[in-house]
């Protein structure tokens, strides 16, 4: 063995300490890794609950300021599920929870090319499947909202986030990015929450049914119900934002899946007013039903004979 200070002893020493440090990075990285996922998923879910507006609504805060628990309780109101981009139907056979969208968006056999004419998100591909987000209250009834993945090129990379519709499938609830390479104060922006609450309101498609929603070059003007403010010294940023949601919102991203769900709610709601006026008797509430057994026990008395015992105005 070479001596301590000579230059191979020197080596040597440098060469064990960089396979024990490499060794106990890897088995940190490793221990570690379902934590980081854990994260992961649980930044995601409070991004999809942002974009629906559910901490705010039930909270009065954003899902950041909100506890491990209460994140799983308001998520109970999420359902997810696989939909076909081309057909628009709901499709049963992929597991969501297994899915992972830049593995499905990069891998030939589970995407299509982005034909970025008239709208370009500055993608290459995009899955053929994606997983969407119903919002019900309590996780029952009607479908109160959609959440959908979004994601186009912005200045540094790609942005990835999603956006919220009403049961009307025409106004945006809200828009959250959960991942970005934007740079801070500038692109950065789409994290301010009071630039995202612009979106709010906002008009997916104008009057001939086409993608309208977009970021305006400066200020938005009053009057525009499809526009919210620019993002200042971030031209790119904010170009990119309107590419992808257009983009998303169009025959060649979402457009088939929100034309078959619009057919779904009308008949959940037609169902449910049906349902409404043919209930039968048995379905009254507790109340209504002791009200009745009051009633009729009070005509039963007023039909009783007065016998020979009772004295008449006593």
């Amino acid at each position: 063995m070479p001596a301590k200070d000579s230059v191979p002893g020197t080596i040597l020493i440098a060469a064990l300490l960089c396979v024990v440090c490499s060794l106990a990075v890897s088995a940190a990285a490793v221990a570690l890794r379902p934590y980081q996922i854990a994260n992961e998923v649980l930044d995601q879910q409070k991004n999809i609950l942002d974009a629906a507006g559910l901490p705010t609504d039930e909270f009065g805060k954003p899902a950041s300021e909100l506890s491990k628990k209460e994140i799983d309780n308001l998520y109970t109101w999420i359902s997810e599920q696989m939909v076909d981009l081309d057909t628009g139907e709901e499709n049963n056979e992929m597991d969501p929870t297994k899915f992972d969208l830049v593995e499905s968006a990069t891998d030939p056999t589970l995407s299509t090319e982005i034909v970025p004419d008239p709208y370009d998100p500055g993608e290459d591909r995009r899955p053929k499947t994606m997983k969407v987000y119903f919002v019900r209250k309590n996780g029952e009834g009607p479908i109160r909202q959609v959440v959908l993945p979004i994601y186009g090129k912005g200045l540094w990379g790609t942005l990835y986030g999603y956006l919220a519709l009403k049961s009307d499938l025409e106004t945006i609830q809200g828009i959250t990015f959960y991942q970005h390479k934007e740079t801070p104060g500038l692109g950065g922006e789409v994290d301010n929450p009071a630039w995202k609450a612009q979106w709010n309101g906002l008009k997916l498609y104008n009057e001939k049914g086409e993608p309208a929603a977009q970021v305006f070059k400066g200020p938005a003007p009053d009057a525009d119900p499809y526009s919210v403010d620019g993002l200042s010294g971030a031209t790119i940023t904010s170009r990119g934002v309107t590419a992808l949601v257009q983009y998303w919102a169009s025959e060649q991203g979402y457009g088939p899946f929100l034309e078959k769900l619009g057919e779904k709610i009308k008949q959940e709601a037609a169902d449910a007013d049906t349902a409404s006026v043919t209930a039968p008797a048995s379905d009254l509430s507790a109340e209504a039903v002791r009200s009745e057994e009051l009633l009729s026990d009070a005509n039963h008395i007023d039909t009783l004979p007065i016998t020979s015992t009772m004295k008449v105005g006593a």
